[in-house]
């Protein structure tokens, strides 16, 4: 199994930036393609970004392209997100998951993975 652990969120104002790292452990860990997604309060948690965990291309969510980079250091096996230019609409929990395949699948959704992370909060303030 793929054990995750995001980490890097907090507080920033409008047009600030953070990255987040999602560090992976486990036997599949090196091979399995890797997705970024988000919840808001009272939303669904709807899909960010993905990467194959053995090299592109990448995928994001129309609302991010542009301002949001994912990107992966295999060595470490961990994932990250560069987010730039954020507003408040980015407020969010952002979780990292597995796919069970080495190659991201555009049609997958949340609902279609298993392996999830604990989350870590990202607010952005006016």
């Amino acid at each position: 199994q793929v054990h995750l652990v995001e980490s890097g969120g907090g507080l920033v104002q409008a047009g600030g930036s953070l990255r987040l790292s999602c560090a992976a452990s486990g036997r599949t860990a090196s091979s399995n393609a890797m997705g970024w997604f988000r919840q808001a309060a009272g939303k669904e948690r709807d899909f960010v970004a993905a990467i194959n965990w053995r090299g592109g291309p990448t995928y994001y969510a129309d609302s991010v392209k542009g301002r949001f980079t994912i990107s992966r250091d295999n060595a470490k096996n961990t994932v990250y997100l560069q987010m730039n230019s954020l507003t408040p609409e980015d407020t969010a929990v952002y979780y990292c998951a597995a796919a069970d395949e080495p190659y991201w699948q555009p049609e997958i959704t949340s609902k279609d993975l298993r392996s999830w992370g604990q989350g870590t909060q990202v607010t952005v303030s006016a």
